[in-house]
């Protein structure tokens, strides 16, 4: 049986985000949240995390320079941007730092749970290459 898939959500929306952390927990994910880009790269910098969802328009640190801050310490981990609102502008500077994949909320559970099994896949299989091509022959 493998691990369960470590999720951190990064959002400003408390409700949504407790309700969003137990429909993940009953899909067998570990979720933890921080309600604002500070206390995101603060969890960030205490564990490592499988796949990252995180809002664009939250207080003080938006989503996009949150995802900066995150690119500049880790590549590899996968960043799912999932907000109710969305200009054009920033879903294309989101996509230029580094984000997976965007959508829109509401969205579908099955739809976010979803791109968060397949981007963690990918984030795997990115580290067996890493892993395979780093070695001598």
């Amino acid at each position: 049986m493998s691990d369960p898939i470590r999720v951190l959500l990064i959002d400003d929306e408390e409700i949504f985000v407790q309700s969003l952390t137990k429909v993940l927990k009953r899909r067998g994910m570990v979720v933890e949240s921080a309600g604002n880009g500070a206390l995101g790269l603060e969890c960030l910098s205490q564990r490592e995390y499988d796949v990252i969802v995180l809002d664009l328009r939250m207080p003080g640190m938006d989503g996009v320079e949150t995802l900066k801050a995150i690119r500049d310490r880790d590549t590899l981990t996968p960043v799912l941007i999932l907000s109710g609102h969305i200009e054009l502008g920033q879903v294309s500077q989101a996509l230029r730092e580094g984000a997976e994949e965007i959508l829109l909320k509401p969205c579908p559970v099955d739809t976010l749970t979803s791109a968060i099994e397949n981007a963690y896949e990918r984030k795997v299989c990115a580290r067996d290459v890493e892993r395979t091509c780093g070695e001598p022959d």
